[in-house]
């Protein structure tokens, strides 16, 4: 809970309290509680925003204070019959209050506005986001045959912050993934809370003089996702000397909101197998279109920020689900995508006829884990053996990476939405914090062998560290 959350809460109970049995003379004080409560209410939604977490906090308050003024004007009135009315009144406070302030306290903590981990690297962090539109290629989403692509696309780079500067927010127009909620079977305000957390970057600061420039990663979403919620992985890259560039795919991405204020909601289409199949050559030209529009950025930032910051001979992607095999597709097609990381998803059929150039590294859990967390038998046939047939094919360098315990939506910032996310099956069984990890160690090793050039003993075998990893390499 949030600071005057939980103050408000506090005042709440102190408030049922005060109404619901008699006070002794030295805490007189609480009877003022009701109207207390009411103006800390109101600081609450002016200050930190409302949410529909707070609604059974902000119905008590009410509540309370409808019972304290009923109480006050019996006193006044009609002295006599004060105690039959307090007695009233207490049980009215106890009944309904009992309750709803149970509810006021679980459902915020339940779904807190959580805070992001703060990168373990040397580099604070600066963010832009950029509309760019591809003249060249027709939205084939949409029935207009002069519909142009256009895309999204969020830049995070090592940066000079002030402490004091405001964090950009995490999702600013949370309300675009409500598809998403109800791809988990939530009502779609269930996320709308999301506006109001901040990660650990400043929007616009200036690029760290630490390194005249700096390697490039280009991050692809999954299914119905968004390009933030990889946040926590991506600020970890950064913060060890990355920039990451992190695409919205228009129609495959929960919602994705134009300048203009135009909304790409997701394609439904998207949820069949075939047809997302067929989708996967012109949504790994996202990626590729992207890392032109960076090349002719590292040339002339129209926000004179990142121009000369962007070391496009040292570039790489990654991505997680589908945008895992965009990531794969994008580097079958594109040389200049020097190292590949896919999570947790199988490798479209070209890839696997093919194969791959680029080291590679795949993180994905073993076929139990799989099976706990209910998948079909074929898609864990598919997910493992396609992976494992581009895998052993390499003619270079490459990572086969499962971790046991972990569930798909693990591979993200799931679960940090909520503390029940293991409990109700959404995540796996291993800790929330210990999967982040995971993922951040063995892909940022990978990256700094295969972008930078340094030894890494975590990508040489079995690591003591991680247990629950099963690690396997190749050798060029």
């Amino acid at each position: 809970m949030r600071p005057i959350e939980s103050l408000l809460s506090l005042a709440n109970l102190l408030t049922g309290l005060a109404l619901a049995v008699p006070l002794p003379r030295a805490v007189r004080w609480m009877r003022h509680c009701a109207p207390v409560a009411l103006l800390i209410a109101i600081a609450q939604v002016r200050v930190e925003g409302p949410r529909w977490q707070m609604v059974p906090g902000y119905t008590l308050t009410g509540l309370f204070l409808l019972v304290w003024l009923v109480q006050n004007r019996a006193l006044a009135r009609k002295p006599t019959r004060s105690a039959r009315t307090n007695t009233l009144a207490a049980g009215l406070a106890v009944g309904l209050g009992a309750l709803v302030l149970a509810a006021s306290i679980a459902l915020p903590t339940l779904l807190p506005v959580f805070r992001l981990p703060h990168p373990s690297g040397p580099y604070e962090i600066g963010t832009l986001t950029y509309h760019w539109v591809d003249a060249d290629r027709r939205e084939v989403f949409v029935a207009d045959r002069n519909a142009r692509r256009e895309l999204m696309v969020q830049i995070w780079y090592p940066a000079n912050t002030d402490p004091s500067s405001p964090r950009a927010p995490y999702v600013p127009n949370a309300g675009v993934l409500a598809p998403l909620a109800r791809l988990l079977h939530l009502p779609g305000f269930t996320v709308g809370h999301l506006k109001y957390i901040t990660t650990n970057a400043v929007e616009s600061a200036h690029v760290t003089n630490g390194e005249p420039s700096y390697p490039v990663l280009i991050f692809s979403h999954g299914r119905g996702g968004y390009r933030q919620h990889n946040t926590v992985q991506t600020e970890e890259l950064v913060s060890h000397g990355y920039i990451v560039a992190a695409i919205d795919h228009p129609y495959a991405a929960a919602g994705v909101v134009f300048p203009d204020g135009r909304v790409a909601v997701f394609d439904p289409r998207m949820a069949d197998g075939t047809f997302e199949d067929s989708m996967i050559g012109y949504l790994a030209q996202d990626a590729i279109f992207t890392l032109y529009q960076l090349g002719t950025l590292n040339q002339s930032d129209p926000n004179g920020i990142l121009t000369g910051r962007l070391d496009l001979r040292r570039v790489g992607i990654f991505g997680v689900s589908l945008g895992g095999e965009i990531s794969a597709e994008a580097c079958r097609r594109e040389p200049r995508l020097r190292a590949c990381l896919a999570m947790d998803v199988w490798m479209p059929a070209s890839v696997v006829q093919t194969g791959l150039q680029q080291p590679t590294m795949f993180i994905t859990r073993d076929a139990e884990t799989m099976r706990l967390e209910g998948w079909s038998q074929a898609i864990i046939d598919r997910t493992q053996t396609t992976m494992r047939a581009v895998f052993e094919r390499l003619p270079g360098s490459g990572y086969f990476v499962r971790v046991r315990g972990m569930f798909h939506v693990d591979f993200s910032d799931a679960a940090l939405l909520s503390p029940l996310t293991s409990w109700l099956g959404i995540t796996g069984p291993i800790d929330g914090e210990r999967a982040r990890g995971i993922i951040n160690a063995y892909s940022l090793a990978f990256f700094d062998r295969h972008l930078k050039g340094r030894p890494e003993v975590l990508l040489d075998g079995p690591a003591e560290q991680y247990p629950e990893v099963l690690f396997e390499t190749r050798r060029p």
